[in-house]
């Protein structure tokens, strides 16, 4: 899927979210009930960029959240907020909007 950074996601409704003893998991709810198994650990920045994935922000704008947030190279945030958009949306955990 190729992505640019004025593209927006939104939070799949197949998927919900929880904290658990401080970190964010995410569970997808499918109809198979072997899709149960499979469930997803984010760290903080991961955390941060699925609670803007609300259809609202784009990635550039996610960026920018990120930029003020951590302390890495811009360079790095992008490639790395990019491959993990991919990564959700080829879980199907977002969709474009």
């Amino acid at each position: 899927m190729k992505m640019e950074m004025k593209d927006r996601f939104v939070r799949s409704p197949s998927v919900v979210a929880r904290n658990i003893a401080g970190e964010c998991v995410l569970v997808p709810i499918r109809d198979n009930a072997r899709d149960l198994d499979t469930i997803y650990t984010l760290n903080e920045v991961g955390r941060e960029i699925w609670e803007m994935m609300d259809g609202k922000h784009t990635l550039e704008e996610i960026l920018g959240e990120l930029r003020d947030r951590f302390d890495a190279p811009e360079d790095e945030l992008r490639r790395d907020l990019l491959g993990f958009a991919r990564d959700l949306a080829s879980l199907c955990c977002v969709e474009a909007k």
